[in-house]
């Protein structure tokens, strides 16, 4: 019979290094130990699955008298040493008259331990084996398993571990206190202290700490190799030679193992565990930006040694080697590869020598779904469409630099106009702008795309109040069409040139022209362009003091828009038609078309569409006397044109109904009382403005200065972090706002995740910046937020939580 070395017993290693961040993941894994015996972390390598399974382990170790033992796998090649890699680990000595699963079972028989497998996936089916034959010989045994991939037995619960959290791309709006305190960037300054001593985060290094932060996606390991690197490069250096991060991330600890010392030997690791075609797919997936879709895969990845129906099971087995990384959005399930595997990768695809042939396949996969989305314009499922092109965005750029790069301006150009609706709609304008220009440039040869592609810039122009280039283009494309014979072109330059006068207040002229637009629109079967000409002459009729005709314009403009299913469109014919309704003085119909018209608005996030409904509903309530509520939409609109960059857009002729509004709530609220309420709209979120201007579940408490609105927290849990920043406990919290707990601790945990935090004092600093300059304070009065779904957090049944665990 085996038996135990005398006086040895296995302890957790001492953490050297602070542990940063994984407040909400530590609280999960541990609900995860409450529900089943045997818990996997899954991830990329890198991402900190030992780490967390090593801090899980330490916390709840007193739940486990009889030891938490950690079991490194990494170094074992054999899978049938598994079970005598585990007797060393327990200290028993070889039994010859038995197995050594047999002497493994037989002490841990009648002990409540906890095993921690880490670094499992090159042993996946041993470890699998072993796992099952363990747990169902010993109740009291519980297991946590670090591996790239699951390993699919009975009962087994997962946590995908992800990557920590970055600054968001609208960082700027946090202080640089609060931004050192984002998960990553705190991994990032406090490994770079320990180098450099004295380092800090400062207003004159951020952008760059910010930048190193999201070109690593945030992957702790990528992190810590980049921050030792501060030995010899400055911040900015580190970052300019990120591109060769697989020669720059090496030399790490001397003690951690060598595959972790080296950012290129982590993710050989990752690629040796790959089947040959799974790595041929991780290669050619390495050409996609910001994600793909299985129709994706399909289409640029199969052949040439890939079947297109394997690639659903080849993506199925790369998810579960956590080399891609499953999204889920409305519009279906997506893929995205970190950047630092996709580009190891995209090394891999160079060695093959097929990169010229993925990159061809690439832009000839996006060029043609930008041709079907503009086939899908004037349909129902346009939308649909809008928001596939805007999660692809990153491809789509790309497919058209390809174009452009590689001697294929027309198919460029091409495509580029086929988006006009994407820039128009994905606040992409400038973007949208520069490829047209771009191939405009190059694609000088007299032919209906040049011609198309004129007045596509041309209506950018518009939209962005730059009518003196407007027009130039719109002649170059009169004179180009007249030549060419483009009926359907010259109903184009018409429309838009009505646009330019109506802009500029020509209104009969601009008429004259819309119905020309109309009329040749018709001729020509472009229901597209004759909604836009109903609804300019809708616009123009209004302005011109002709209901009448303005109400036959737009109610013909939504005929057209219903019987398709078609909504973008109708959305501005709606606005139309709700500004003829105030300009009659029917303000309670104006105010229900504004605000039909934004709800659609705020679905597809039309930015310029929002701007011009919002500045309705500011007219509207002010022509009732709520002069408040009118300024601070004023405030959200200024926030809108902010971010958005164009008044008004395409829409010049509406700036006097504008500065008549203003006019008049300054006249009735005085400077400092517009200002004040301007400010209260303007610090609103994106979702709590279009709540305020729709009027859901909003009352004048909600725009006080005092209420923490300005941030991703719901209501409940901004007033929970004011009481947090008053020094109240949980047990306090918990009887002021007469609720569980347990549900206060809940949400607690819920605002230092959403805010990237790990401290209460943090959540203090916090509300005090968004307070700052407030005038006064005052309670929020929502409905109480649900519970956080799951079991409480706690330690496995029957254990005792320590005493770090028990709250209150």
């Amino acid at each position: 019979m085996a038996s135990s070395t005398p006086k040895r017993r296995r302890v957790l290693p001492a953490e050297v290094t602070s542990f940063v961040g994984r407040r909400r993941e530590v609280a999960e894994v541990k609900t995860l130990l409450s529900r089943s015996r045997l818990v996997t972390l899954t991830g990329a390598g890198g991402v900190g699955k030992t780490r967390l399974a090593a801090r899980v382990a330490s916390d709840v170790r007193r739940a486990f008298p009889d030891g938490v033992w950690p079991v490194e796998l990494a170094p074992l090649d054999d899978p049938d040493l598994l079970p005598q890699t585990l007797m060393e680990v327990l200290g028993l000595r070889q039994d010859l008259t038995r197995s050594p699963m047999e002497s493994v079972i037989d002490h841990l028989t009648g002990k409540k331990a906890l095993l921690v497998l880490d670094n499992s996936e090159h042993l996946l089916h041993a470890c699998a084996v072993l796992a099952e034959e363990l747990l169902a010989s010993l109740p009291e045994l519980w297991i946590i398993v670090t591996s790239r991939q699951p390993l699919r037995i009975g009962g087994e619960q997962t946590l995908a571990v992800m990557p920590l959290a970055v600054p968001g791309t609208d960082a700027a709006r946090l202080s640089t206190d609060a931004l050192a305190h984002v998960d990553a960037v705190r991994l990032f300054v406090e490994r770079a202290e320990a180098v450099l001593p004295g380092f800090t985060i400062t207003d004159e290094n951020r952008d760059a700490v910010e930048r190193i932060c999201r070109r690593l996606d945030g992957l702790p390991l990528a992190i810590e190799l980049a921050a030792v690197r501060l030995r010899a490069l400055s911040v900015q250096q580190l970052l300019d030679r990120l591109d060769d991060r697989f020669r720059l991330l090496t030399a790490g600890s001397r003690v951690v193992s060598q595959r972790h010392q080296t950012l290129r030997a982590l993710i050989d690791w990752s690629y040796d565990l790959c089947t040959g075609p799974e790595r041929l797919l991780w290669a050619r997936a390495s050409v996609f930006r910001g994600g793909l879709d299985l129709e994706a895969a399909e289409g640029v990845c199969s052949g040439d040694g890939i079947e297109r129906e394997d690639v659903i099971d080849l993506v199925i087995g790369l998810v579960e080697k956590s080399v891609l990384v499953r999204e889920d959005h409305p519009q279906g399930v997506r893929y995205r590869l970190l950047e630092t595997i996709r580009q190891y990768g995209g090394d891999r695809l160079a060695e093959s020598g097929q990169e010229r042939d993925l990159w061809r396949r690439h832009r000839e996969y996006y060029r043609d779904l930008a041709a079907q989305a503009r086939a899908q314009l004037f349909t129902g499922s346009q939308v649909r469409w809008l928001e596939r092109l805007r999660l692809d965005h990153g491809n789509l750029r790309v497919a058209l630099k390809s174009s452009f790069d590689c001697g294929e301006p027309e198919e460029g150009l091409r495509a580029a106009i086929d988006l006009l609706y994407h820039w128009r709609t994905g606040h992409h304008s400038d973007e949208g702008r520069h490829w047209v220009g771009h191939g405009l440039h190059v694609v000088t040869e007299p032919s209906e795309l040049r011609a198309r592609a004129l007045w596509g810039d041309a209506w950018m122009a518009i939209l962005e109040g730059e009518i003196e280039y407007a027009v130039s283009r719109l002649e170059e494309c009169r004179v180009l069409a007249e030549r060419l014979g483009l009926d359907s072109v010259l109903a184009y330059v018409a429309l838009f040139s009505g646009m330019v006068d109506l802009y500029q207040g020509d209104t009969k002229p601009a008429i004259k022209l819309f119905e020309e637009a109309l009329a040749a629109h018709r001729a020509c079967g472009d229901e597209t362009g004759e909604v836009l000409a109903l609804t300019r002459l809708c616009l123009a009729h209004s302005f011109e003091g002709d209901s009448d005709r303005a109400v036959a314009a737009g109610e013909e403009a939504l005929r057209i828009c219903d019987a398709r299913g078609e909504e973008w469109h109708r959305s501005y014919a709606i606005m139309a038609l709700g500004i003829d309704a105030w300009r009659r003085g029917d303000v309670v119909r104006a105010g229900d078309l504004a605000k039909e018209s934004l709800r659609f608005d705020g679905t597809l996030r039309d930015r310029p569409g929002m701007g011009v409904n919002v500045a309705v509903l500011a007219w509207i309530t002010a022509s009732e006397g709520q002069y408040e509520r009118a300024a601070r939409l004023l405030g959200i609109l200024r926030g809108v044109w902010r971010t958005d960059g164009a008044p008004m857009s395409g829409f010049g002729h509406l700036v006097a109904y504008h500065d008549e509004c203003e006019f008049r709530m300054h006249q009735a609220l005085g400077e400092p009382g517009f200002k004040a309420e301007v400010q209260r709209g303007a610090r609103l979120s994106e979702e709590d403005a279009l709540a305020f201007a729709l009027e859901i579940g909003t009352s004048a408490a909600d725009c006080s200065p005092g209420v923490v609105r300005t941030s991703p927290l719901t209501r409940r849990e901004g007033e929970i972090a004011r009481l947090v920043a008053q020094g109240l406990s949980n047990k306090e919290i918990a009887a002021a706002l007469v609720i569980a707990q347990r549900t206060a601790e809940g949400h607690i945990e819920h605002i230092l995740s959403k805010l990237g935090f790990h401290s209460r004092a943090q959540i203090a600093v916090w509300v005090a910046e968004q307070a700052r300059g407030a005038e006064g304070r005052q309670g929020a009065d929502g409905q109480e937020a649900a519970p956080p779904a799951g079991e409480p957090e706690g330690p496995p049944p029957g254990g005792r939580a320590p005493e770090g665990e028990r709250r209150g």
